[in-house]
């Protein structure tokens, strides 16, 4: 069993970058494992490196490492069996597949955290690239190796036309990127051979009529992703759920956007008034002014994404107009906040939103104690503790959507704030977080500034507020100075 025409052209090719945008069931990545077994057989001297295949699926990524064991027998390279290796992380246990070469060269199936190419050498493989989390961080980090003397290959089909995925290919097109670009579509591996290969490996015989059967049931099956999925057309109805020129057409270049973090490492272990001072100082001389320049004859909502020692907390205030849009007055972003600041600076906010009439907060994991002690401080009739899941992203993220095509709400022009838009993804009809946080040159993030603002339009459209607005009270005026003593 040989290679067909358009597999030869891909591992023929030994550019520093090459691209594949393919068909699915065309071989491309059985071919590439092909590749690799014989780059990995070499010597270092001969030109021989050690592969690194990447991508979204554990399946796919033992699949890959077990066809290159399939080719190094085939092919009588010396090489091990696959073996499984099971690395103990904080979070949880990585399985990592290998083949070893009698070269000490491996072939090793990571992950596609873009922190498993730290230290490696050697070529990367990136597998259904438009599917990954963070793609560009992900070429980002395997563009290190080619300084080395490796080489990177991305192999996909397509995952909408807003993808990072399309967005390269549309750069290389346009000579933007120099990097060789390969396309192969059904019909295309069809006459090179694809559908009489499958008859020899099966055993069975040829005809056109099979072939043509054969063709018909792989579109009937995909339906209407078959343009997407079988002859590289990317769709209008996946990848990027929200496409930049939406997003940007909603950004004002005058909304602030503030960032918080502590201002020494020992922070935590401050004293807490000193703390407090610290942190109402801070707010005093950064929020309050914009607090104070708010309408008051508008009525105020917020929603807040909660994070701690990784991604960041956000929260996103909005202003109902006399026209009904909504319009931000700023955004604020905490990093690596303690709890207590957090609440403090939360409590700060509302405390001073005009006719604050409705909160959203994140309730998931660590984020459930910060919005209880809100609901408790402002009254489940004001406070929503919302646990972000399927079914609610299913119900809730189309409004966001329609008031940005509507231009009736108005975002900071911040391109973390563009990334975490864009970085959500169209997920079985659904708009999802990606599993994984990206990092920036400000630090990670998880889509926080999204999910906020989303939690904010979720507030002002769902929360009822009294008709005669009155400042909230939960347990009586005393109480409520308590609650908010030291804030202030």
């Amino acid at each position: 069993m040989g290679l067909l025409q358009y597999q030869k052209e891909w591992t023929d090719d030994d550019s520093p970058v090459k691209v594949w945008e393919k068909s699915r069931r065309i071989g491309a990545s059985f071919c590439d494992a092909f590749d690799s077994a014989l780059v990995a057989a070499k010597d270092k001297a001969e030109g021989g490196m050690s592969t690194y295949y990447l991508s979204y699926n554990k399946d796919m990524t033992k699949q890959y490492v077990n066809d290159v064991a399939f080719w190094a027998k085939k092919i009588d390279l010396v090489a091990s069996e696959v073996e499984e290796i099971v690395i103990t992380d904080e979070d949880k246990d990585i399985t990592i597949y290998q083949v070893r070469f009698a070269s000490g060269n491996v072939v090793q199936g990571l992950s596609s955290n873009p922190s498993n190419l730290r230290s490696k050498q050697g070529r990367v493989r990136i597998d259904e690239a438009a599917f990954v989390d963070n793609l560009k961080e992900l070429l980002k980090a395997a563009l290190a190796l080619v300084m080395w003397g490796g080489d990177v290959a991305l192999m996909s089909t397509h995952n909408g036309e807003d993808s990072d995925f399309n967005e390269l290919i549309n750069e290389i097109r346009a000579g933007k990127k120099n990097y060789s670009l390969h396309r192969t579509d059904l019909d295309e591996a069809l006459a090179q051979g694809l559908y009489k290969t499958i008859c020899e490996v099966k055993g069975i015989e040829w005809s056109q009529d099979a072939e043509d059967a054969w063709r018909k049931s792989l579109i009937d099956d995909y339906g209407e992703g078959a343009d997407e999925e079988l002859f590289c057309v990317p769709s209008k109805s996946s990848g990027n759920w929200l496409n930049r020129n939406l997003i940007e057409s909603c950004m004002d270049p005058i909304i602030p956007v503030l960032t918080w973090e502590p201002p020494a490492k020992d922070f935590v272990d401050w004293p807490l008034d000193t703390a407090f001072r610290e942190v109402r100082d801070w707010m005093r001389g950064n929020v309050r002014p914009i607090l104070d320049r708010l309408p008051t004859n508008c009525r105020h909502y917020l929603g807040e994404d909660f994070g701690r020692t990784g991604d960041l907390s956000v929260d996103w205030p909005l202003t109902r107009m006399p026209d009904l849009s909504l319009n931000t007055p700023f955004v604020l972003e905490l990093r690596t906040a303690p709890f207590r600041t957090q609440e403090q600076i939360l409590f700060y906010i509302l405390d001073r939103l005009p006719r604050l009439s409705g909160v959203a907060l994140d309730a998931r994991g660590n984020g459930q104690a910060i919005a209880e002690y809100a609901r408790q401080a402002y009254g489940p009739d004001l406070v929503a503790e919302v646990m972000l899941t399927t079914s609610w992203y299913r119900e809730h993220t189309p409004r966001v959507k329609a008031s940005l095509e509507d231009r009736s709400s108005t975002l900071p022009k911040s391109e973390n704030i563009m990334e975490d838009f864009r970085g959500v993804k169209l997920v079985k009809g659904v708009p999802r977080i990606p599993e994984q946080s990206i990092k920036t040159a400000t630090g990670q993030r998880h889509c926080d500034s999204f999910i906020a603002y989303t939690l904010a339009e979720f507030a002002a459209a769902t929360i009822e507020p009294p008709q005669e607005w009155e400042a909230p009270i939960t347990a009586g005026s005393s109480a409520a100075v308590a609650l908010t003593r030291g804030y202030r």
